[in-house]
C-alpha cells in the first residue's frame, strides 16, 4: 500500500495585478492604512516589471520539480505531493492545508522557501501553519524545515552562478552578496538570520574560489518603519563602493530564491540606475528558481526529513 507523504512548500505571496496592489499592502500591514503614496510608489514598481508578481508561476515550477524529483527517487511504499501556501497572498497557508486535509494527507514536511531563518520571516509561516491546524480533528503531523542556508547543493548552485557571472565580467569585479533586510534589534535577540547569511555567503565565495578581498555582504529592500534595520543597503553600498573605485560589480542575492519585486525592481531597475549614474557596471547572476541544484537540495532536505521524523 502506498501511502501520500504531504510536502508544503511555503513562499512570501505578490499580487497577481496591479488592482491587488492595495488588499496586498494591507495584508503585509497587517491591516493598518497605507497612504495612497506608498501604494502609488509600488504599484508603479510593479507596472515596471510587467504589472504583477511573477512568484506565484515560479513557486508552482519548483513544486513541481522538486515532486518529480522525490518522486522519483522514493522508496517503495511512499508517495510524494507538493502543495503551495503563501503568507500574504492566494494561495494562503490555511487553502493548502484545507487542500491536504482533504486529500487526506496525514503526515507532511513543511519548508519556507528562503534559505535563512529568523523569528520575524520564517517562524511566522508556521505560526499561521500552526494556528490552520488548531483545532482540526482531521489534521495531519507535519516536520519543519527552518533553515538550509549551508546545504552544498544551494551552496554549489550559487557558486555557479557566482562564477558563470563572473566569466563574462573584467577581472577586477566585486562579488555582492545581499539578502533582504530586518530590523537591527533581531541581532540583540540573539536571531541567527544575520550570522547564517553571512557563513552562507563566505560557503559560496570559497566555493566559486573567491578570495575575500573579491567580495562583500550586504543588505537590502528595508522596510518603511522608522527603526534601523540592518546594512549597509544595497545602493548606498554601491556608491560606497564606486567612491572607493570599483566600477564592475555583480549582484548575488543568496536570500532569495525565485524572482520577484525585490529581484527585479530594487536590484535589476533601482539599484542598477543608481549604479549607472555612479559610473558602476552593475550586473547580477540568475535567480535559482526551479534550478536542478536547487530542486535537488530542497528534494534531499525533504526526504532525510522526512526519514527523520516519520521511518
Amino acid at each position: 500500500m502506498t501511502e501520500t507523504i504531504g510536502v508544503l512548500l511555503m513562499a512570501y505571496g505578490g499580487p497577481d495585478s496591479l488592482d491587488d496592489i492595495p488588499e496586498y499592502l494591507l495584508d503585509i500591514r497587517h491591516g493598518r492604512a497605507t497612504s495612497p503614496e506608498l501604494i502609488a510608489e509600488i504599484t508603479e514598481n510593479y507596472r515596471q516589471i510587467g504589472g504583477k508578481s511573477p512568484l506565484l508561476n515560479l513557486t508552482r515550477q519548483q513544486a513541481a520539480a522538486v515532486e518529480a524529483k522525490l518522486n522519483a527517487d522514493a522508496p517503495p511504499g511512499v508517495h510524494y505531493k507538493t502543495y503551495i501556501g503563501m503568507r500574504h497572498w492566494t494561495p494562503r497557508i490555511v487553502q493548502a492545508v484545507d487542500e491536504m486535509i482533504a486529500d487526506g494527507i496525514r503526515q507532511a514536511v513543511a519548508l519556507v522557501l528562503a534559505p535563512h531563518y529568523s523569528s520575524m520571516s520564517i517562524a511566522k509561516y508556521f505560526q499561521l501553519l500552526d494556528e490552520a491546524l488548531a483545532g482540526r480533528p482531521d489534521a495531519f503531523r507535519y516536520a519543519p524545515i527552518t533553515s538550509y542556508h549551508d546545504h552544498p547543493l544551494y551552496i554549489q548552485a550559487l557558486a555557479e552562478r557566482v562564477q558563470r557571472g563572473l566569466a563574462e565580467m573584467p577581472a577586477d569585479t566585486l562579488v555582492i552578496f545581499s539578502a533582504h533586510s530586518l530590523p537591527v534589534r533581531i541581532l540583540a535577540e540573539g536571531d541567527p538570520y544575520d550570522a547564517q547569511l553571512r557563513e552562507s555567503a563566505a560557503l559560496i565565495a570559497q566555493a566559486a574560489g573567491l578570495p575575500d578581498a573579491r567580495w562583500r555582504f550586504s543588505y537590502q529592500s528595508a522596510g518603511r518603519s522608522p527603526e534601523p534595520w540592518l546594512g549597509p543597503q544595497l545602493q548606498d553600498f554601491v556608491l560606497d563602493l564606486a567612491q572607493q573605485g570599483h566600477r564592475n560589480l555583480l549582484s548575488v542575492p543568496i536570500g532569495f530564491v525565485s524572482d520577484h519585486v525585490e529581484i527585479l525592481f530594487d536590484i535589476d531597475i533601482q539599484a542598477r540606475q543608481v549604479a549607472e549614474e555612479a559610473g558602476v557596471r552593475l550586473e547580477r547572476v540568475p535567480s535559482l528558481n526551479d534550478d536542478p541544484l536547487y530542486v535537488a537540495a530542497l528534494a534531499d532536505l525533504v526526504g532525510r526529513r522526512y526519514e527523520e521524523e516519520f521511518v
